[in-house]
């Protein structure tokens, strides 16, 4: 294909009109790009990707089919490292120019294929073709960060070297002008941008011997997405540093910082968090999406049978209801969705948060900063002023908090919390180790729901399998299976893997629970300081079914299968 630079730049005219068409960008989003460009220059595309209205790789689908260039990693194999090479080393342009038009240029046959931060630029192809007279000249499409790791690889550049050596401010005016160079601002943008469309919750960044790579949790579980070279590292970490107002030049610490972005279209709050390994900085990025769909109790994945007795713990006028469960098991998204239950515009709804995950409309919420003496037991005795219905505290830490919310639930409030405990009984024993007296645990406290996160089953490419479990097991499974979903028959699945699902067999989550009722017979147990397996017997008694039984159900269903539930129960 011969390149016609002016053929292609009239086709670039009708980007705008292809991404509005595709619902890949808004026309407020386009009308902001177009002026950007009209008062700065450069390109639509490039624009709209910096700004965060657009991915790169959405933005590389439309820009092929439009130019009619092949992508490479679609169209194209990558070039290797040793391919690029060999042809520096033989070329007879001075390596500065690719360096300074940002190009790669490698061999295809006959011929020459190259791929550029400005693809159109009539310059590129004028120079090889004067230096390379007869060969075909043919422009790649390639991702920002596939092309710096091209560059900064082969040809060693002395900007990423400098670092090694640097101390003071001169090594902090450097870390920030990197951080501050288009190629590493484009990088941090399409790993976010990438982040979200792979729905992932966590980005982390952890440096190597040689390298240093970047994974991302996606449905709780950690995958590698990129790996690259060490050269780079520390202008990522700078650049990321520097958007989230942490200490640039802080190396030895810990450090932690937020930021409010738009990635694709999506507003996010990032935590960010840094700690000092071996081999640098290890950098994890939590994303929290301002907007989320609207949190309501039926759809995380609860049977009929729990969700009625939750519902009949949140219509109480006061007392204490607890959800507990480790780090990442949902419980604030069963916080946040208790809440929207019951905001029905009448009671008022105050929250302490640390952080503030979600903004619910019409609901009073406070963001606790320890640093300033603003502590969740700080923050209640001025919302206790504030004359509320229902208070919402992000996790009972301390006996403080524990005895505040306790003291709030007897003077009538409703108040919902979060515990770290490993199941429900374990919510009691654990509040009365923080040093609150049993008969205030057991006098205000309705329930305790325990809860995991377990993987949802790829709907596209699930198949059918037989139950590998006991017989007692299996038997109790179709017991209860039998009394809530009467005349269904069992639809037990197994993970397979599609293009779907990136191969995992997997996409989604859903939650599986166990719930406590305080019966009399429970309180009295408290009262007598009970051991957890005392009460945990007390509760299998009366009727509970444990976070493995809820699990097996939802196999049972086909919505997830049994390698997930053992993954995340124990027996």
């Amino acid at each position: 294909m011969s390149f016609d630079s002016q053929q292609a730049l009239l086709q670039w005219r009708s980007l705008g009109q292809r991404l509005l068409e595709r619902g890949l960008v808004n026309q407020q989003e386009l009308d902001r790009a177009l002026a950007m460009q009209r008062k700065v220059g450069g390109r639509l595309g490039g624009i709209l990707v910096r700004s965060g209205a657009l991915a790169e790789s959405a933005l590389l689908q439309v820009l092929a089919e439009q130019l009619q260039m092949p992508l490479v990693g679609e169209h194209l194999e990558p070039p290797s490292e040793q391919v690029i090479t060999a042809f520096l080393q033989t070329s007879p342009i001075n390596s500065d120019w690719f360096v300074e038009e940002q190009v790669v240029v490698w061999e295809d046959g006959e011929q020459l294929l190259f791929a550029a931060r400005d693809p159109l630029s009539p310059s590129i192809p004028e120079t090889l073709q004067y230096f390379y007279p007869g060969r075909a000249i043919r422009p790649v499409l390639c991702r920002a960060q596939d092309m710096d790791a091209w560059l900064e690889r082969c040809l060693d550049l002395a900007r990423q070297g400098a670092i090694q050596g640097g101390d003071g401010r001169d090594d902090v005016r450097h870390l920030r002008e990197m951080a501050e160079e288009a190629p590493i601002v484009e990088l941090v943008n399409n790993v976010m941008g990438q982040a979200i469309e792979k729905r992932s919750s966590d980005i982390h960044i952890e440096p190597r011997e040689f390298d240093f790579r970047i994974r991302f949790r996606i449905d709780g579980v950690l995958q590698e997405q990129l790996n690259l070279p060490r050269e780079r590292f520390a202008a990522v970490v700078s650049r990321i540093k520097l958007i989230s107002a942490i200490d640039i030049a802080e190396r030895r610490l810990p450090q932690d910082g937020r930021m409010s972005i738009r990635v694709s279209g999506t507003e996010l709050d990032v935590r960010v968090s840094t700690l000092p390994g071996v081999h640098g900085e290890s950098v994890v990025m939590r994303l929290l999406p301002k907007e989320r769909e609207s949190l309501r109790l039926d759809r995380l994945g609860m049977l009929p049978d729990h969700l009625d007795i939750l519902r009949q713990w949140i219509a109480e006028p006061h007392g204490i209801i607890l959800v507990t469960g480790p780090t990442g098991s949902g419980k604030s998204t069963t916080l946040y969705g208790t809440l929207e239950e019951i905001n029905d515009g009448v009671r008022k709804i105050i929250t302490v948060e640390d952080p503030v995950e979600c903004q619910v409309p019409n609901i009073t919420q406070v963001q606790a900063h320890a640093d300033i003496g603003l502590t969740f037991a700080a923050a209640l005795r001025s919302i206790l002023r504030q004359d509320p219905d229902v208070i919402m505290i992000g996790e009972i830490r301390d006996l403080e908090t524990a005895e505040i919310a306790v003291q709030s639930s007897l003077t009538g409030h409703l108040v919902f919390s979060t515990l770290h405990t490993n199941d429900s009984v374990s919510a009691f024993t654990r509040l009365v180790d923080m040093g609150v007296e049993p008969f205030l645990v057991a006098s205000p406290v309705r329930g305790v729901q325990a809860q995991r996160l377990v993987r949802r089953l790829c709907q596209y490419c699930a198949e059918t399998c037989a139950p590998s479990i006991g017989d007692a097991e299996l038997e109790d499974t179709r017991v209860v299976a039998a009394r809530l979903f009467p005349g269904q028959s069992a639809r037990w699945k197994r993970a397979r893997g599609c293009e779907r699902c990136e191969g995992t067999g997997y996409r989604g989550r859903l939650g599986i629970y166990e719930l406590v009722d305080l019966t009399p017979e429970m309180r009295e147990l408290i009262v007598q300081r009970a051991t957890a397996e005392q009460l945990r017997r007390l509760a299998y008694e009366q009727g509970m079914r444990n976070l493995r039984g809820d699990g097996l159900l939802k196999a049972w269903l086909g919505e997830t299968c049994l390698d997930e539930v053992r993954r995340v129960t124990s027996g």
